[in-house]
């Protein structure tokens, strides 16, 4: 191979330089992390309000809807999974609850998915609560 094809195929093969993402992508995918914790392990609502709009946000309850969709709509096989977690939960035993809510989700990852479905619900979010934010600080 002569130093001019191998010049051109070392160029080729180079990784593009990475892309540095902007104090404004920076801040919409922190949000986004904070607003899923909020939900997920916090288990508390959503909320934010710009100046002359309604509140926005994302209440727990709605978040616990969304979850109860996907086991629903989910391709579990379980035929008790729902009377576990409601004889775990009434009489407090936990491991039985997460065993049934495991079975019930049929995911690898039962607490990852917790965290897609919220951030689906939040990410659509993101833009108007960046603006409350930046409305707020000038106050």
């Amino acid at each position: 191979m002569n130093a001019q094809a191998l010049a051109q195929t070392e160029f080729d093969n180079r990784l593009a330089p990475p892309v540095s993402e902007s104090a404004l992508e920076i801040a919409h995918k922190e949000w986004i992390d904070n607003a899923v914790e909020t939900l997920v392990d916090r288990r508390s609502d959503v909320q934010f309000k710009r100046r002359l709009h309604s509140p926005q946000g994302v209440t727990f309850k709605a978040f616990a809807a969304e979850v109860e969709q996907f086991a629903i709509n989910s391709d579990s096989k379980s035929p008790c999974a729902i009377g576990e977690m409601v004889i775990a939960g009434l009489l407090g035993d936990r491991f039985l609850a997460r065993d049934g809510a495991e079975d019930l989700m049929a995911v690898a990852d039962p607490k990852e998915q917790l965290r897609i479905i919220a951030q689906g619900l939040v990410e659509p979010l993101a833009k108007d609560a960046l603006i409350a934010q930046a409305e707020d600080n000038e106050l």
